[in-house]
């Protein structure tokens, strides 16, 4: 399987991103990838107050993507966008993957929220307007096993080895990973994931400045099951590919088989 990971900086204009968006799935297409990824919040990054409306799985932002996944005959993990919560104050943040033929082949509602406090940093309460997701999702993607989840996930490694319990081979990690953090995070969270679940991982991120005042780090990347980093975004949009050798991923976990010794004590 090629996978592409597509890098955005996605602002307040939602047309533009999306269009922008549109643009990395051709390219992604000129690859040969079989699967594209995009990042969290592909369609806005912009104020609070001018955030699109939460729409449902079916609506203008889903369709679109469904659209293109079938004109492009490629499966494409569409981000994550406003999906309809359970009440009028909460969204939920949704990454939908569609087939070749453009259908809805899963659906995975971010489990959790980045609620942070660094002084003189950062100050972001997610769960003020985002209802957390309950359901961990794999999804099989042209004959391999898909674990979904976006960025602040990244964090917490039960969610990952409940993946690759399920049978997941590559993770996917959309996402809007902040520039404070992720300079020391995030490639070694990404690298983590991977060695400690034997699974290859993708990695989709907003990079850059976006309003009001924040900064996304970037550097989306493919790692394998050994924890090596295939290839990496440089600090500009575009798209990031490489081939996931399933037989190499077969062999790393038959010659180090960590996930099959594991035990866990009383």
């Amino acid at each position: 399987m090629r996978v592409a990971v597509c890098q955005l900086n996605s602002r307040a204009d939602r047309s533009a991103n999306l269009a922008a968006a549109r643009e990395l799935l051709k390219q992604a297409v000129a690859t040969g990838a079989d699967l594209a990824v995009l990042p969290e919040y592909t369609d806005y990054l912009g104020p609070a107050a001018g955030a699109p409306d939460p729409e449902p799985l079916d609506g203008p932002y889903a369709t679109a993507f469904a659209e293109l996944a079938r004109e492009h005959r490629m499966w494409v993990a569409a981000g994550s966008f406003r999906e309809l919560g359970p009440d009028p104050g909460h969204s939920y943040n949704t990454c939908p993957v569609f087939d070749r033929t453009g259908a809805l082949a899963a659906a995975y509602r971010k489990i959790h929220r980045y609620d942070v406090q660094i002084p003189g940093r950062v100050s972001f309460r997610e769960s003020a307007t985002v209802a957390a997701g309950e359901t961990v999702v794999t999804v099989d993607v042209a004959g391999v096993r898909v674990g979904l989840s976006i960025c602040y996930d990244l964090r917490f490694p039960e969610l990952y080895r409940r993946l690759a319990s399920d049978g997941a081979q590559l993770l996917l990690v959309p996402a809007a990973f902040m520039l404070h953090t992720g300079r020391d995070h995030w490639s070694v969270l990404l690298r983590a994931r991977a060695i400690e679940n034997q699974c290859y991982v993708a990695a989709a991120a907003q990079f850059g400045d976006h309003e009001p005042g924040r900064t996304c780090y970037g550097r989306s990347c493919l790692i394998d099951p050994w924890g090596t980093v295939l290839a990496q975004a440089p600090d500009q949009a575009g798209v990031t590919v490489a081939d996931l050798d399933l037989d190499r991923l077969a062999r790393i976990r038959a010659e180090l088989p960590s996930l099959a010794n594991r035990r866990l004590p009383d």
